[in-house]
C-alpha cells in the first residue's frame, strides 16, 4: 500500500516517511531521515527496498522497541507481529510503548484487544493519541468506528461469519472434497496458514468475537468464556447433505448481552437459504448487530482481496493523522 502515497497526500494533505521497521529477520532498523522503499518491493529485496535514504546515515543500532522509537523519532507505529492468544505478547507491549514514546499505535493483531484493550485505550487518551485497530475484523471494514457513529444506539448483541478460512474449507466441501482435501486447497491458495489450527478449530473467530465485544459492548470477556466449537469434526457427507437439505453448515459466531453480562459462543451451525448468512461462501464474511433501534443492521464482506488488511492499517493511519 506504500504506493497510495501521492493519494494519500493529495487527497488528504499528509505527507510521511518511513524511519524505522523490525522483523525477526532484519532486527530493529531506524533511520530519522527515512528509509527508501523501492517500487515493487519483492521479499527478497526487502533489505535494499528499506536501505537508508542516505547512505552512512543509519548508524543507530536500537535492540529494542523503546530505543527503536527513540532511535526511529517514530510518530506512528504499525504493529503487524503474530497473534498470541495467551497473553497477546509481544504486542502489547510494542503498543504500550508507542503511546508512551508519544506515538500512535495502529494494529491489525487481535491479542491485545482481548488482553489489553482498556489499559491500551485509556494510556492513549492520557497521552493524546491514537490507538486504532481496524484490520483486527473484517481486514480493512470500519467495524470498530461504525456503530459510534449511531448515537444512543444501544447495541445488544450481533452474529455472524468472521473466518473466511473455514468458509473456504466448507465450501470447497460442499463441492465433493474431503475436509483434508480443502484444507489443503485453501493452503494452497494461500487462503490458510501451514498450520491452520487457529481458523480450524475457532481460535481464531472467537478472539474476533470477544474482540468486538470487548469495544462494541464494552464488556471485558475471556477467551475461555466464549463456548467454542471448531469444524474439525465435520464430515463431508454431512457438510454436502446440509447444502441439499437448505441448512448449509456454517462457523457462526454469536454474542447476546444478558443480565450477568454477555453470553457468546463460536460453533458450526445449520443455517436455512432464507437467511443472508446462508449466502456467505468462500472468503466473504458477514456480521449483523442487533440493536435498540435498528433490529437487524447488517455488513457484508464479498470475497476481500490481497490488500484490504493493509489498506486497514493504511486507513486507520490517515484517521490518526487527521485529528
Amino acid at each position: 500500500m506504500l504506493d497510495r502515497e501521492q493519494q494519500v497526500r493529495q487527497r488528504h494533505g499528509i505527507s510521511f516517511r518511513i524511519t524505522g521497521i523490525a522483523t525477526r529477520r532484519l532486527g530493529w532498523i531506524a533511520d530519522p531521515d527515512g528509509l527508501e522503499p523501492a517500487a515493487g518491493v519483492e521479499r527478497a529485496g526487502v533489505e535494499r527496498a528499506l536501505s537508508p535514504a542516505k547512505p552512512g546515515r543509519s548508524d543507530l543500532k536500537p535492540t529494542n522497541v523503546r530505543d527503536w522509537l527513540a532511535a526511529a523519532r517514530a510518530d506512528v507505529l504499525f504493529e503487524a507481529t503474530a497473534l498470541n492468544l495467551e497473553n497477546g505478547q509481544p504486542a502489547v507491549d510494542h503498543i504500550r510503548a508507542a503511546l508512551k514514546h508519544g506515538a500512535h499505535a495502529i494494529t491489525a493483531n487481535k491479542g491485545p484487544i482481548v488482553h489489553a484493550y482498556r489499559e491500551l485505550r485509556d494510556l492513549a487518551a492520557a497521552r493524546g493519541r491514537k490507538f486504532l485497530f481496524e484490520s483486527t475484523v473484517m481486514d480493512g471494514v470500519p467495524i470498530f468506528s461504525f456503530l459510534p457513529q449511531l448515537p444512543l444506539i444501544h447495541l445488544r448483541g450481533f452474529h455472524g461469519i468472521l473466518n473466511s478460512t473455514t468458509n473456504v474449507i466448507l465450501s470447497e466441501m460442499e463441492n465433493g472434497l474431503s475436509f483434508d482435501e480443502s484444507l489443503k486447497k485453501a493452503q494452497a491458495l494461500g487462503i490458510a496458514e501451514t498450520d491452520a489450527t487457529h481458523d480450524i478449530d475457532g481460535w481464531d473467530a472467537a478472539v474476533k468475537t470477544a474482540a468486538l465485544i470487548t469495544v462494541l459492548m464494552d464488556v471485558p470477556v475471556r477467551l475461555e468464556e466464549i463456548k467454542r466449537e471448531g469444524i474439525r469434526g465435520l464430515r463431508g457427507e454431512a457438510v454436502r447433505l446440509a447444502r441439499k437439505d437448505g441448512r448449509p453448515y456454517k462457523l457462526v459466531c454469536r454474542a447476546k448481552k444478558t443480565e450477568r453480562g454477555v453470553a457468546a459462543s463460536v460453533r458450526p451451525e445449520q443455517v436455512p437459504l432464507t437467511q443472508p448468512m446462508a449466502q456467505i461462501a468462500g472468503t466473504s464474511s458477514y456480521i449483523c448487530f442487533e440493536t435498540d433501534i435498528f433490529p437487524g443492521l447488517a455488513i457484508t464482506e464479498e470475497n476481500p482481496g490481497l490488500y484490504t488488511t493493509a489498506y486497514g492499517m493504511l486507513a486507520d493511519f490517515v484517521r490518526a493523522a487527521r485529528e
